[in-house]
């Protein structure tokens, strides 16, 4: 962004939003235990959780996406991830609408 305020913002922006649509439809996709619907917003949010280096975020879309192949929705590994999961998450969207807040 070198330096260039608005667009600083406008990613900051950019990633808030996406981490909320990630939170929104891996929940919808928990919820209806629909693997599909994880899978389209783990492949199209990772390029930008990368670029931002939230690999916390990336290990544990990651671990999830393992536990399902293996084990499914119902069982404990899966709750313990979503939970992590939502925790992170949650953890950091606030930590980047602060950065918005200047």
């Amino acid at each position: 962004s070198d330096g260039d305020m608005e667009f600083q913002l406008q990613l900051t922006l950019a990633i808030h939003k996406g981490l909320l649509e990630l939170k929104e439809k891996y929940s919808e996709g928990v919820a209806e235990h629909n693997d599909d619907k994880i899978q389209l917003i783990r492949h199209k949010l990772k390029p930008t959780l990368s670029m931002f280096d939230l690999y916390h975020i990336i290990e544990e879309l990651q671990r999830g996406k393992e536990i399902i192949e293996s084990e499914g929705f119902d069982n404990l590994s899966f709750k313990n991830h979503y939970q992590n999961l939502k925790e992170k998450l949650d953890a950091t969207i606030q930590r980047v609408y602060e950065m918005t807040q200047g």
